[in-house]
């Protein structure tokens, strides 16, 4: 599969979100992250700003919620227009009904992990989800530093996903820019999350094509 970009609106400006939108439009997604300051220490967006971005979005809604009670609100974020949704493992109490019931609504599910979370016990599970998320940071904040020992859980998700012949995505968060992507997907990436390296360009369409060629050169 192809590396797919998709820059977390967490870097941008909040006042000025439908010309942010704008600004990534070559993108493969964009990243839109619902804390809720209980999951995670802090708060962003809920579910009337992530319906009007679906409106005006011009590449699809990748919603990561770091939110608690994610078996109740993540169906919501599938009525309010998203193309995915990725809830926590560490949130919810039944995974797999959950994503059987966003899939249901017709959209993309899956799953994150926090750094320190294993991934072992979804592993046997991959054909219940569109996409692995790889936390490569603490949730909760943008601009961290990746952190070198996720490297080894991508390695194995990726591996078990080749094992299982699935179509899943392998999704890496957090701390993602040109000195990082090239050995994320040498590890098995292929979707990518960069908030503060794309809005932090001072072109932030040059920046998207910039990371899927590096991302590009490793899968090609």
């Amino acid at each position: 599969m192809p590396a797919k970009i998709a820059p977390s609106i967490l870097s941008a400006d909040f006042v000025n979100l439908e010309r942010e939108l704008g600004r990534i439009a070559n993108a493969d997604l964009v990243h839109v992250d619902v804390m809720d300051n209980h999951f995670v220490p802090n708060l962003t967006l809920g579910l009337p700003v992530v319906r009007r971005i679906a409106e005006v979005s011009p590449v699809p809604v990748d919603v990561h919620l770091m939110i608690e009670d994610a078996d109740r609100w993540a169906p919501q974020f599938a009525h309010a227009g998203a193309a995915s949704v990725t809830f926590h493992a560490e949130a919810t109490q039944a995974p797999v009904r959950l994503a059987r019931e966003l899939r249901a609504l017709g959209v993309r599910a899956g799953v994150a992990l926090r750094p320190a979370s294993p991934v072992e016990p979804f592993l046997d599970l991959l054909p219940e989800f569109d996409m692995v998320l790889v936390m490569t940071v603490e949730p909760g904040f943008g601009g961290q530093s990746f952190i070198d020992g996720t490297l080894p859980k991508i390695r194995r998700t990726r591996q078990a996903i080749t094992d299982a012949g699935t179509d899943t995505w392998l999704q890496v968060d957090g701390g993602i820019s040109r000195e990082t992507i090239a050995r994320v997907a040498q590890a098995g990436a292929d979707v990518f999350v960069a908030g503060s390296a794309v809005y932090g360009a001072d072109d932030a369409a040059a920046e998207v094509d910039a990371l899927r060629d590096l991302a590009s050169t490793i899968w090609a």
